[in-house]
């Protein structure tokens, strides 16, 4: 694990199946750190929230075994677990106050009266709900219904919490601030958590690591900049923020480095998930690393044309024709003393070769 060794739960060749054939998870292993906010990233079907209900104990492995602090729990019921557990949709108790469904894990737990109170008190301060303790969820916001349910998953103060599409219900602009205030709140309490999330804005906003899954797999495991920098093959390049996608050929090899055909023209590249000459390739490039009419002197340099400009605020989304390709896309910001373009205008286009990943073949 990287050096890290306190190691809260653990996924043994763990497989699962529903049907007997076909493997939803396939020979999981993955290590998960005290204190780490791990997020489960991947595609629906993916297998992503198969093992999130594994580790919640709602579902059982077919194969392997999944420990936490060194114990196997594959066959500890749910409540067992002492695992703290946050829903898409919250599933408060509508007819108990705020105050009742946050203490409601204390009282399955039989602890005394005077403790829970206080226990809530301190639950709802955390999640700033302080005044809302004798209210109803119908009378509560989504993004308060949202606190509540992350005041009873912390509020018996779990060593493990997991969170299964948490923000999926809320509007864009509330989604993004409780994102701050659920990785500030991890921050400060330093409770280890799993998320899972479609969303890769959330994955690389929110985690320590990603694990990005396909097809049952782990595709990649590494912390936000590491996927999005260094994607280790074409789906997590495609899956992870924008790429221009070129396909090509390998004419050259050396080290790190290697030189591509893509449409009669070479490029140069860093080799990463690719063999060498005659091979088949797929050239990742994020659009923010690509310059118009650039006077710097850069690793490639190809001429393109204008097909379209949209206006994005912060930014103007450029798509060009380039090396047989008429959806290479640029992001050029919007400030003073930016270039002009115009659709149909011919323009010199560059970037660096350690800017563009030379990756399997889609």
């Amino acid at each position: 694990m990287n050096g890290r060794q306190d190691v809260l739960v653990r996924f043994a060749g763990v497989e699962k199946t529903y049907d007997g054939e076909t493997l939803v998870v396939q020979r999981l292993d993955l290590d998960i750190a005290r204190g780490e906010f791990l997020t489960l990233l991947g595609p629906s079907g993916s297998g992503k929230t198969t093992t999130l209900m594994m580790l919640a104990g709602f579902e059982a492995p077919t194969s392997g075994e999944i420990l936490l602090e060194g114990r196997p729990i594959s066959k500890l019921p749910p409540w067992k677990r002492e695992i703290g557990m946050v829903f898409q949709n919250y599933a408060l108790f509508p007819h108990m106050t705020v105050a009742e469904n946050v203490a409601f894990p204390l009282g399955v737990r039989k602890l005394p009266k005077a403790e829970i109170a206080q226990k809530v008190e301190r639950a709802l301060a955390m999640v700033r709900l302080e005044g809302f303790a004798n209210r109803r969820p119908a009378q509560l916001s989504g993004g308060q219904q949202q606190r509540v349910a992350l005041a009873r998953a912390l509020v018996f103060e779990p060593k493990l919490v997991l969170m299964d599409e948490p923000l999926g219900a809320l509007d864009k602009q509330l989604r993004e601030s409780m994102q701050y205030e659920i990785k500030h709140l991890h921050e400060r309490l330093g409770v280890t958590v799993v998320y899972v999330t479609h969303d890769q804005g959330e994955a690389l906003t929110m985690s320590d690591r990603v694990a990005v899954f396909d097809h049952g797999r782990i595709q990649q495991l590494a912390t936000p900049a590491e996927l999005y920098e260094r994607p280790k093959n074409a789906f997590v390049a495609r899956f992870i923020g924008e790429n221009n996608r070129l396909s090509g050929t390998v004419k050259e090899r050396i080290g790190e480095r290697c030189l591509v055909e893509v449409d009669g023209a070479l490029v140069k590249a860093t080799a990463g998930n690719v063999g060498g000459a005659g091979c088949r390739t797929t050239l990742s490039l994020r659009p923010e690393r690509v310059a118009i009419n650039s006077m710097i002197e850069m690793d490639n340099s190809f001429e393109g044309r204008v097909e379209e400009l949209i206006y994005h605020g912060d930014h103007i989304r450029t798509r060009l024709a380039l090396l047989g390709h008429d959806d290479f896309i640029v992001k050029l910001p919007n400030r003073p003393g930016q270039i002009r373009l115009e659709p149909g205008q011919r323009v010199k286009v560059s970037w660096l070769a350690a800017d563009c990943r030379a990756l399997d073949a889609e």
